[in-house]
């Protein structure tokens, strides 16, 4: 079927992909997000993206959606930085946010490269 195809695609990425409501609840995960954070894709579906983010990040965030949805105001959708995401075993690294919305469902996509080899490289030469 057509969405097993788009299943599998999502599911090669090289990069881990969640996808959000506007209430900030995970609708889909692919399975470099199950690799990459150590949650099973059960475990993702219907729990809010907080769960990825350090205390400092997932106290706020439900709020800045909310500003952003509120507003139309937009701060991170379509940009990608440097952020620091949370494990289910609690350890944090470090990676990069790309943040894009599709216009017909409200739905936010995050995407996620995991740049925890690159920044040991990075401090191996320093």
């Amino acid at each position: 079927s057509k969405q097993l195809m788009i299943h599998s695609i999502l599911d090669a990425s090289f990069h881990a992909l969640f996808v959000i409501n506007e209430q900030c609840i995970i609708q889909m995960v692919n399975a470099k997000s199950c690799e990459v954070f150590g949650w099973t894709n059960d475990e993702f579906i219907g729990k809010n993206i907080n769960m990825i983010m350090p205390d400092d990040m997932s106290t706020h965030h439900d709020e800045y959606v909310k500003h952003y949805l509120d507003t139309g105001v937009r701060k991170m959708i379509g940009t990608q930085r440097e952020v620091t995401a949370k494990r289910k075993d609690g350890s944090t690294f470090t990676c990069r946010l790309g943040l894009s919305e599709t216009k017909e469902s409200g739905l936010i996509c995050g995407f996620i490269r995991d740049l925890t080899s690159e920044k040991a490289a990075e401090a191996a030469i320093a």
